[in-house]
């Protein structure tokens, strides 16, 4: 266990007979930490924001995991618990049993390690000697995975044997690769898709160690550490062949394991008093603020919320001793004075702020809800780090970095605008290509002159409408109608055959010809009557019945015909009814 800071006028003393949980920096800029039956939700300025009573004791080793917005995961009692605070100012967080036995019944299992991923709705849970299970957020088993995996015929995992093998790591998640990966107790390392229980790839690291932590870059890579070696391993995510390997000063615990930020650039402390920042082409720098001979790094930095900078702790050590043996550097100290708080930037070496504890930082501290805690170098850390207030100190020579997410945010949404635009345009492309160039109108002429006579053809539809529109006007006077609709229905059916080309010929879509209705002036003639249909200016639907007479004798019937013996039956479309009129 490490040494516990706690706050006094005097400076620092030890204390080893409480330890809170390891802490989440929350999306939401607050730190969430649990200690015994309560979870606690801190302000980045150390206040109290709200406490929410749990009934069962949570496991310290273990921070709380991200859910989906206003809900949080912890293990307590070999129980997931799930935590929905999304309305806490106007009612009490809500605390409900997501996964295992409800009080007073036994448990399912120890549970190792917790893992949850908004992308995909899930949250991963590895139980000992029963196997890796994904629970959706709504509560229901998704999928189940053991060690070994009959897949396409072949047995993978457990390459040394079956017996007593499984996953004895916490599972972690890969963001960017939709990619989850676990460990198991012979020195093996999965990588897992996140929608199935399917492996992507084994890979055995037996060779190096047994135990080792995982830690996804985000960018295609991933960080593989091996406390024992002083070893990070760097690999690839694709098949899990590794890349490099770099060396690196002796580490705390197991449980150090280094940062990873936008750059691309892997920073991790040693006991030797060195940050190790390693490239993404593999090249090394050490830094170290103070001086080394008198300062350990026991706890993993932590990103600052631009993604380019890193806060990183170093205790000061009384009686610091560092003896080699074999291949092994061993660090051995009597108790720590103090420690140095710094925030750098590892691609560039620059620090843009540092403070020392006690000092500034713990009177600053001291004054809010935190003086009743016992903290570690780690949960200090984890306060800085999502802390504004000590970036630019009291001396004004801080010089804050602009967060990621404010700083992107209108560029993100610029970009997001453009691709959908770019999309739209290519998705026509594709449908012209698609389409258009499999005519086989094409086939015998160029594209200009296919377009051309297109835009002919348009032109000549709507003169075609123009003139069919006046007619219509002209029609609707009784004096004049039947002096015109042998003319309007000459003018449809040219009108129609150009529709017809435009629709298929000449179209923009598939030659497929489809029958177009037309809704103005259509000549019916059955060999008796013609009847024709259309829309006066008024918005009156007129039809006009055209009788041809049958008898051929009598000069009477026959002047009667050539005056044009026939009816109208004018219906007003704002009454609906209709009105007969007397023959002309």
């Amino acid at each position: 266990m490490r040494n516990l800071i706690v706050f006094s006028g005097e400076g620092p003393s030890v204390r080893t007979d409480l330890r809170l949980s390891r802490a989440l920096i929350g999306e939401d800029g607050r730190i969430y930490i649990c200690g015994e039956k309560t979870l606690y939700a801190f302000e980045s300025n150390g206040s109290i924001a709200w406490t929410s009573y749990l009934s069962y004791a949570c496991n310290a080793s273990m921070a709380p995991v991200h859910g989906t917005v206003g809900k949080l995961y912890l293990v307590a009692e070999n129980r997931v618990l799930r935590i929905n605070f999304s309305d806490v100012r106007s009612s009490p967080p809500a605390v409900e049993v997501f996964f295992g036995p409800e009080k007073g019944q036994a448990g399912a299992g120890d549970i190792i390690g917790l893992a949850a991923s908004t992308l995909s709705s899930s949250v991963f849970i590895n139980i000992k000697n029963r196997g890796l299970l994904l629970y959706k957020m709504h509560g229901k088993l998704h999928w189940s995975a053991g060690a070994v995996l009959y897949q396409y015929g072949y047995s993978l995992g457990c390459r040394k044997g079956v017996k007593d093998c499984s996953f004895s790591s916490s599972p972690v998640v890969d963001r960017c690769e939709a990619s989850l990966y676990i460990s198991n107790n012979a020195g093996e390392l999965y990588s897992l898709s996140l929608r199935s229980p399917h492996f992507n790839w084994v890979q055995d690291l037996s060779s190096f160690d047994k135990n080792f932590t995982v830690t996804p870059g985000n960018n295609g890579r991933l960080y593989v550490t091996v406390p024992p070696l002083s070893l990070v391993l760097t690999l690839d995510v694709l098949k899990g062949n590794i890349l490099w390997q770099t060396s690196i000063g002796p580490l705390g615990s197991a449980e150090c394991e280094p940062v990873v930020d936008s750059n691309g650039w892997v920073s991790i402390g040693s006991l030797d008093g060195f940050l190790y920042s390693i490239s993404p082409t593999g090249a090394l720098k050490k830094y170290s603020k103070a001086s080394e001979q008198d300062y350990v790094i026991q706890v993993s930095p932590h990103l600052d919320c631009s993604g380019n900078a890193i806060y990183m702790s170093q205790t000061e050590m009384e009686g610091k001793v560092v003896r080699t043996v074999g291949e092994s550097t061993c660090v051995s100290a009597m108790k720590p004075k103090g420690v140095l708080f710094t925030m750098l930037v590892p691609a560039t070496g620059v620090i843009h702020w540092s403070e020392s504890y006690p000092g500034k930082v713990s009177s600053m501290l001291s004054q809010s809800d935190l003086k009743n805690f016992v903290l570690d170098e780690g949960l200090l850390l984890s306060f800085i780090a999502a802390s504004t207030f000590v970036v630019v100190n009291a001396a004004g020579t801080g010089k804050p970095l602009p967060c990621r997410s404010k700083r992107n945010e209108r560029t993100i949404v610029l970009f997001l605008l453009l691709e959908s635009i770019l999309l739209v345009i290519l998705a026509g492309l594709v449908r012209f290509c698609c389409i258009f160039w499999t005519k086989k109108k094409l086939q015998d002429q160029g594209l200009g002159s296919f377009l051309e006579k297109r835009r002919s053809l348009q032109l000549k539809k709507k003169e075609f409408d123009r003139t069919i529109t006046q007619l219509e006007k002209k029609a609707a006077n009784e004096a004049v109608a039947h002096e015109v609709i042998e003319e309007i229905g000459d003018l449809v059916r040219e009108r129609e055959s150009i529709s017809r080309k435009l629709s298929t010929t000449y179209s923009l879509g598939r030659d497929i010809g489809k029958g177009l209705r037309s809704e103005s002036l259509l000549p019916v003639y059955d060999g008796k009557s013609r009847s024709f249909s259309f829309q006066s200016a008024r918005k009156e639907s007129v039809t006009i019945f055209h009788t041809l007479s049958n008898t051929s004798s009598g000069e009477s019937s026959k002047e009667k015909d050539s005056d044009g013996d026939f009816h109208e039956e004018n219906q007003s479309s704002a009454k609906g009814k209709g009105k007969a009129r007397a023959p002309v």
